[in-house]
């Protein structure tokens, strides 16, 4: 099963949030019936993140079919250019960027050195360095201007989904009325029996910024399901980071 392989989901899925000063969102806010598909995409793009750079450790907990596994690791961002993850005692590191996907695991001494392909087919989309920025700090995966959206609600959720839903990926982005940033993603590939979910079940406020305090993904391809469930702590934004990162002599290349 290709969403698999707990060394490299372990860099992948690694996410932001939650400082000293950081304040949980109390989500209580109601759905308003009358909001438009428009205003709720304006709304949305009011609360894009506009920090420099975000420095946090994750507690991430991997469950797959019968085995779980528990890591605490390091992220640091520099948005819309690098994201740099480091496991404990820097037995596996990772950094992504634009056109790049770099990671090495000393367990193993593997490494690889690409493009996107390999993200790409663990989470079962196709992925660029954008939407896993996106993914990491609660933002669509999609451009919500670059589709023309029908917008319904649930008592806790506003529901966007293009308005000619495309037979091979099906959409379905929910929207949270206290703060307009996601709720939930929702990708369905009927014909590959793929389905991806990705649930923010917390929000909090750093320094002006909300941001995801807790992210659950499930991916489902066929029978198996891979469960990622991420808690953000000791967060900072704004501050100088450093992204060091050498892949160390004699490692075994990972050959896609």
């Amino acid at each position: 099963m290709r969403i698999l392989k707990i060394g490299i989901v372990c860099f992948l899925v690694t996410m932001v949030i939650s400082c000293k000063s950081a304040r949980s969102i109390v989500a209580n806010g109601e759905v308003d019936s009358k909001l438009t598909a428009k205003q709720l995409i304006r709304e949305n793009g009011k609360q894009e993140a506009k920090f420099k750079t975000l420095q946090a450790k994750v507690k991430i907990d991997i469950i797959d079919g019968l085995k779980e596994s528990s890591y605490t690791l390091n992220l640091r961002m520099q948005k819309d250019k690098t994201i740099w993850i480091s496991a404990t005692l820097g037995l596996a590191r990772a950094m992504i960027t634009p056109d790049r996907v770099q990671f090495y695991d000393k367990i193993n001494d593997q490494y690889f050195d690409g493009d996107y392909k390999l993200l790409s087919d663990l989470l079962g989309i196709e992925l660029n360095f954008d939407k896993v920025q996106s993914l990491l700090i609660g933002e669509s995966l999609f451009n919500l201007k670059d589709d023309t959206y029908v917008i319904s609600n649930n008592e806790a959720s506003y529901i966007l989904q293009p308005k000619n839903q495309n037979a091979l990926l099906e959409l379905f982005l929910l929207f949270n009325p206290s703060h307009f940033k996601m709720d939930s993603q929702q990708l369905l590939q009927p014909l590959k029996k793929r389905f991806l979910q990705i649930d923010y079940t917390g929000y909090q406020q750093v320094d002006k910024e909300v941001l995801p305090q807790t992210i659950k993904i499930i991916a489902v391809e066929d029978s198996e399901e891979l469960n990622v469930l991420m808690e953000y702590k000791s967060v900072s934004i704004n501050e100088e980071v450093r992204f060091p990162f050498k892949i160390p002599s004699g490692f075994e290349e990972i050959i896609l």
